[in-house]
Order: C-alpha cells, then structure tokens, then sequence
C-alpha cells in the first residue's frame, strides 16, 4: 500500500484538489445542495475555516484555515466525501476493490494537499481557485461562476467584480507551485 507524505502541521493553512473518479462527470455541481450540506455538517463536528473554495463540475478546490492545534483534514474530507456520496447512488463504473470495501466510486480515494507558506503563496493558489472556471472554459470571467468564494470576496472587498478583467490585471495566474 502507499504511503503519502503529508504535511501535518497544526493550525495550518492549506490548498486541497478533490476529484471525482469519473471526470466527465459533474455530480458536484448537479448536486451542490448535497454538497453544501456534506461541508456544512462537517465543519459542525470538526471546525475549520473555509479562507476560499472553487466548485466545478468534476473537482473542486478550497484553502482551508484549521484550528490551532489541530493538523487532521483527513477527516474532514473522509466526512465530507462521505456524507456527498451517502446521497447518490454508486457509479457503475467501481472497480473491484472500489466494491468491496463499500466504496460507491464517486470520488478518487486521494486528494492533493499543500500547506501555504506565506501570504504570497496563499494569494497565488486563492487566484488559482478562483480563475479556475475560466481555465476549465466553463466562462469566460470569473464572476459569472456561482459555485466559488469569489462572490463572498467581492462583498469584502477583497476583490472586485471585474477581477482578472481589469485591464491592467494578469488574466491568468499561474499555477500554484
């Protein structure tokens, strides 16, 4: 079995990818209300603070504050995935070890983790997140997305409307590192 090396530093803050198996699928934005539901009851039972959050179609990207002392956002996504996938039926595509251990074979079994370093790395893989949409083609400005804290950072001024379509702004962030 495979050993991931994952960074588990308490109060940490980190940049998450989780996928769906099936790629073509767009179950996360079909079911949003699920999903919403799924992180909301999450964050009930084990706190954390959502710093920003991208949903798409097939994946979905979010950076997440957790609490000092606390370095486990294993069980987070666990509960997360979980609680998403209890409200669908199981893919037709498992594969046989997906089957036998009571997997529905919606998500990948992993997800990519990177702790931010500094506020410099935490504001490329947040412009990352919230560019996303127009990377993947789904729009063409970022404010026309709805699944995204793009909006919320809007209302906080952190961003404005027009963000990555200003004429002197980068219209495409690089890829976080």
């Amino acid at each position: 079995m495979s050993r991931y090396r994952r960074d588990h530093t308490p109060g940490a803050c980190h940049f998450f990818t989780v996928t769906l198996a099936d790629r073509r699928s767009s179950l996360l934005t079909q079911h949003i209300g699920l999903l919403r539901q799924s992180w909301r009851r999450t964050t009930e039972r084990y706190p954390f603070e959502t710093v920003a959050v991208c949903i798409l179609p097939d994946h979905l990207h979010a950076i997440w504050q957790l609490p000092p002392g606390d370095a486990d956002f294993s069980t987070r996504w666990r509960l997360i995935k979980t609680g998403f996938s209890r409200g669908l039926p199981a893919s037709s595509m498992r594969s046989t070890s997906k089957v036998q251990r009571g997997e529905k074979g919606i998500w990948q079994r992993r997800f990519w983790e990177h702790r931010l370093r500094d506020e410099a790395d935490l504001q490329n893989h947040t412009d990352y997140l919230h560019f996303n949409p127009v990377k993947h083609g789904l729009v063409t400005q970022v404010k026309d997305w709805p699944y995204s804290s793009f909006h919320r950072h809007v209302r906080a001024g952190k961003l404005s409307e027009d963000w990555a379509h200003e004429p002197d702004a980068t219209p495409h962030p690089g890829d976080p590192a």
